[in-house]
């Protein structure tokens, strides 16, 4: 495959190719958020040294893991688009991505100390992000734009999937070794029907640009003045996810010291099945409405908006019911925001050739915030208020991020 035929896209993809890579990546979220969402904490609150909180280990091992996130992710899609295997430019490293996060979580579940436990998430974040810059990369690779919102939804529901399955599967598998080997298996099996049954889009070598370290380190840093609508895309999805991943990472502690629930890890996983199913009901269906009227902005700044309104009750209203509801309108809202936002990136790409390092670039805007989340919430929670401060700074946080979105001009 050349260049030139690389450049733009077809309909050449059907629904078995999209239904296979849309498992795929929710298998790689299965390997995050199983272990986010629960075994982390659980670690956290075991291995936590005397006169450490619980709460600021695992602020600090999810920190350290969102920095290599942070780089892994477009070094990763950069190195796919250079690749010329004769299995394609992304299936290498999905395959390499998912087996090595399988190995790495497996390594995980036998941290015997905090050091321990924070090298195996650093693993687990390197490997599932090779594997997540290469299946993002697929979907400009193949889907014409006014698919791609359609494609996205689909892929929001499988990420959306991923968590249901992996919050389960922590908590249910019968203890944090076991949760986590559970976690490895599926992410391993979930990506094989996609790398066995789809064929990727080769380069030929003759068409990969000649070698040059400057100009390839030089090529991550996407000027905002030349990139104006880029930079705010960037940053409304770093604002929103922001305030999402504050939501997400203390939500355990949050029912137990908060709400004072009697099992605050069934309550995680009762909340997570309420937003994912109100997620599902919006995520594929937002994402082709986008594609019927060729918008994407209106559904961003309502979807955003209406997260958070949702995130704000949770601070008002710091009950059991409120949790219920709160969580339902997060997953409206998120299932939205997930497929259209996705197109909307995909639509200010500056490069056709580059899309895996310059979606990598992109989703650093889904991993910083992992690592400006617990470094926002850790004082908060302890020292300036409580959950109560922390959910009223996150909804303010997300709602700028929902109104800066009207700052992109090339898209409607």
């Amino acid at each position: 495959m050349t260049a030139a035929a690389l450049r733009e896209p077809t309909d050449r993809v059907g629904g078995g190719w999209t239904g296979a890579l849309s498992l795929a990546n929710g298998a790689i979220w299965v390997g995050w958020y199983g272990p986010l969402q629960i075994l982390l904490a659980v670690q956290a609150e075991d291995l936590a040294p005397a006169g450490t909180s619980k709460e600021t280990v695992l602020a600090w091992v999810t920190g350290v893991g969102a920095v290599v996130s942070l780089a892994a992710n477009p070094l990763f899609g950069a190195v796919s688009d250079r690749t010329t295997s004769r299995r394609g430019r992304r299936t290498p490293w999905i395959v390499a991505g998912a087996a090595g996060g399988a190995a790495s979580l497996l390594l995980l579940s036998a941290a015997g100390s905090v050091w321990a436990m924070a090298v195996g998430w650093c693993l687990v974040q390197l490997t599932l992000n090779a594997a997540f810059a290469a299946v993002t990369a697929a979907v400009p690779d193949r889907v014409p734009r006014g698919r791609r919102g359609a494609v996205g939804g689909w892929l929001g529901a499988a990420q959306l999937l991923g968590v249901v399955v992996g919050t389960g599967l922590a908590t249910l598998a019968g203890g944090t070794v076991a949760g986590y080997a559970a976690c490895a298996v599926f992410t391993v099996a979930g990506v094989l029907p996609y790398v066995v049954r789809h064929r990727d889009l080769r380069l030929d070598a003759a068409d990969r640009p000649p070698w040059s370290g400057r100009s390839f380190l030089a090529g991550f840093w996407l000027s905002p003045r030349r990139h104006p609508d880029l930079a705010w895309a960037w940053l409304t999805r770093f604002l929103i996810n922001v305030s999402n991943s504050v939501v997400l990472l203390y939500l355990l502690y949050f029912l137990r010291d908060g709400l004072h629930r009697a099992d605050p890890e069934q309550g995680v996983l009762i909340l997570t099945a309420v937003n994912g199913a109100t997620m599902l009901a919006t995520v594929v269906a937002g994402g082709a409405w986008s594609d019927r009227v060729g918008r994407r902005k209106p559904f961003v700044v309502w979807s955003g908006s209406l997260m958070a309104a949702a995130t704000g009750l949770l601070a008002l209203w710091q009950t059991w019911p409120g949790a219920l509801v709160a969580a339902a309108l997060l997953g409206v809202g998120f299932g939205v925001f997930t497929s259209v936002d996705f197109a909307l990136m995909t639509d200010v790409l500056p490069s056709s050739l580059d899309r895996g390092k310059d979606l990598g670039v992109i989703n650093i805007a889904n991993s910083l915030p992992q690592v400006a989340a617990p470094a926002l919430a850790a004082p908060i929670v302890t020292h300036l208020g409580g959950y109560r401060t922390l959910y009223l700074t996150a909804a303010v946080i997300g709602l700028a991020g929902a109104v800066l979105v009207r700052r992109i001009k090339g898209v409607r």
